[in-house]
């Protein structure tokens, strides 16, 4: 059976050197590593470069691909961050995305009707748990004909909408690349009288079975396909659907049922007459891309999109998220999504994430909340289920379990600042937002092979709990010039040592990196819409050397103003002898907030200060009271009011 999808690039490391190997080859292609142990090679056959990696082993790698040209792009590095510029500048970098889609998803294979939107929206409510995008999986549709309703179920689409903009929150539906034959349906019936279906190999319109029944499949390969169907998302033409409801691109590899290795048989003719087997990998990618310009142009330029994938290629990350596809409510799953999600993030796909619970099968109480306590530290965050899961919605599983998961999805609402900020980064400078360890540390042997945890971002060290009834959990924090702070306890460790962490179910590991600063949310609302104008707080955590820096990237969090008009705001935050500022770190961006800095942590900080003032641009000093704990050496300023948009300076005596 074939895989999702494939990004044919490969990232080499050992100390002093990072390379990758792009190989721009969408058809079937096998890759073979060998690696051979350091002993066979004598210091005498070895160069001086050879010689200092005598502890290394060799390893040599074979491509084969099926058919197309030799098209290798090798990057030189030599740094770590040198290969994600020299692949990005090939393929691109991560999409802005929208912020409502860094919120967290709720999805299942199915939501019945309009009565069961209603009340699981109104459940979240109830709980007092922040949500974001409800989702709506095959059954919405017309016997499964995309971009109609089913009007038993869904008799007005719009009104239901509507309760869900006055929420602010969002609608994702789904639209897969296969279309039920049916000369009846319209868009069946528009594509089959301009060619717009893949051909067999006798030159008639490709038929295979998958959700509807007999289907035929779009070519997506062919620019004029997609251009038209990017046009079935304009408003005029998908009836009911409004600027809050976004796309899911599903089953997009393509997936045949009855198919060989369940997917297209290889001589399928595209477009331009070529087949099936030169462009099978990138067939999903021209479906989102076509998708997210569909997007973009019911809004005439002006919004942002929000398409998931479940296929994707090289570049995929231009057009939106991916997530890992159908995994089980195991343990296994849940420890294998973060090795998953840590290779999607190298290759430039930042915007990635694993369905939480697990889609097949009736995860336990347990599973489920540390799914959720993982998934809230992982880009993308939706929980997912099958249709023949029992119902899973956080609170149906007990007061205290439900307890536990609003706690997980509210730690990731507080961090969105830090989120948003990483996604810019991303963006603009191809920085993946989750990173393996020798990312951050490429010197340090002990990193390159760990796969049980990982950075996000630069500030955070991230260790999910994967095992049953864990009570202890071994953490390697890295960096022998480092030290690291819970980001509970505030309680600190040095690096380049492994800690013994004791676990209830209600902590996962969570360790801020001495030398920086992470801004979060004070106030946690129904959504990310609600949380517009509350107030931030900043996590200073110090370095051995007693600095510390940071940043908070912030706009309007649905369109394109950010590029067009340069209407955002970009601060960085240093710490240094004493004084904390906010400065700019970036003069071409304008942007008004409301927003204040409300309270502020400083972490690190050996002796109780004898005083604490404010320092504004306009000149003016005032004091501030604080508290100060000895046991953990944490500053704690409270009752601020400190623009964000502004310069100030906070001075430590």
């Amino acid at each position: 059976m074939g895989i999702y999808g494939s990004v044919p690039y490969l990232l080499a490391h050992k100390l002093g050197r990072t390379v990758g190997i792009f190989w721009l080859n969408s058809s079937e292609t096998l890759v073979e590593i060998n690696t051979e142990p350091a002993v066979k090679y004598t210091l005498t056959q070895m160069d001086p470069e050879a010689a200092k990696q005598k502890g290394s082993s060799r390893t040599d790698v074979h491509w084969m691909s099926e058919s197309g040209i030799i098209d290798v792009f090798l990057l030189t590095g030599p740094t770590p961050s040198d290969v994600f510029k020299q692949y990005s500048s090939l393929t691109g970098t991560q999409a802005m995305p929208p912020l409502f889609s860094l919120g967290y998803h709720q999805c299942r294979w199915n939501y019945e009707d309009e009565q069961d939107v209603k009340a699981v929206d109104a459940g979240f409510d109830k709980h007092d748990i922040p949500y974001d995008v409800i989702w709506l999986d095959i059954e919405h549709t017309k016997g499964k004909r995309y971009f109609t309703w089913d009007k038993k179920r869904f008799p007005n689409p719009q009104r239901m909408q509507e309760l869900l903009r006055n929420k602010k929150r969002k609608l994702v539906v789904i639209s897969d690349p296969h279309i039920k034959i049916d000369p009846d349906y319209s868009v069946y019936a528009k594509a089959k009288e301009q060619g717009f279906f893949v051909k067999n190999h006798k030159g008639e319109d490709f038929e295979g079975i998958c959700w509807p029944g007999l289907s035929s499949y779009l070519d997506f390969t062919n620019p004029k396909v997609r251009e038209w169907y990017s046009g079935l998302f304009a408003f005029s033409v998908y009836q009911g659907s409004t600027d809050i409801l976004y796309i899911w691109n599903d089953m997009n590899e393509p997936s045949v049922f009855r198919g060989p290795e369940k997917t297209m048989q290889k001589n399928a003719i595209h477009h331009g007459n070529w087949e099936h087997r030169e462009l099978h990998n990138i067939y999903g990618f021209y479906q989102q891309k076509a998708t997210a310009e569909g997007l973009i142009q019911r809004s005439k330029g002006k919004e942002r999109p929000f398409v998931l994938t479940r296929s994707f290629f090289a570049g995929s990350q231009k057009y939106g998220a991916v997530w890992t596809g159908d995994n089980r409510a195991e343990w296994s799953y849940l420890k294998i999504s973060i090795p998953m999600l840590l290779t999607l993030s190298i290759t430039g796909i930042s915007f990635c994430g694993a369905d939480v619970g697990g889609f097949i099968g009736n995860p336990e109480a347990e599973l489920l909340v540390r799914w959720y306590q993982a998934g809230a530290y992982q880009p993308f965050f939706r929980g997912h289920a099958t249709i023949n899961s029992k119902r899973r919605e956080p609170w149906l599983f007990g007061k205290e379990h439900t307890r536990l998961i609003r706690e997980a999805i509210r730690e990731r609402y507080a961090l969105l600042p830090y989120w948003y900020s990483l996604f810019y980064r991303a963006h603009m400078t191809s920085e993946p937002i989750m990173r393996p360890l020798w990312v951050e540390f490429p010197d340090e042997l002990e990193t390159f092979g760990m796969e049980d945890e990982y950075m996000l971002g630069s500030a955070l060290l991230v260790h999910p709990v994967t095992e049953p009834k864990a009570t202890v959990v071994d953490v390697f924090l890295p960096g022998s010039s480092e030290v690291w702070y819970d980001s509970k306890t505030f309680a600190s460790w040095e690096g380049a040592c492994t800690v013994n962490i004791p676990v209830t179910l209600d902590t996962i590991p969570v360790f801020q990196r001495g030398g920086s600063v992470v801004p979060i949310k004070r106030v946690i609302g129904k959504s990310t819409g609600w949380m517009t104008d509350s107030p931030y707080g900043l996590r200073v955590a110090l370095s051995t050397k007693g600095s510390a820096v940071g940043e908070l990237y912030l706009d309007d969090g649905h369109s394109f103003q950010y590029l067009h008009q340069k209407q955002f705001l970009h601060r960085k935050f240093c710490f240094c002898s004493g004084v904390l500022s906010n400065s700019c770190a970036d003069e071409r961006g304008h942007y008004p907030s409301k927003c204040v800095v409300e309270q502020i942590f400083v972490l690190g900080l050996k002796k109780q200060p004898s005083s604490v003032t404010t320092h504004s641009s306009d000149g003016k000093d005032q004091p501030v009271a604080f508290t100060y704990c000895a046991r953990t050496s944490t500053l704690s300023l409270e009752k601020l009011s400190l623009n964000v948009g502004t310069d100030w300076e906070v001075h430590i005596k």
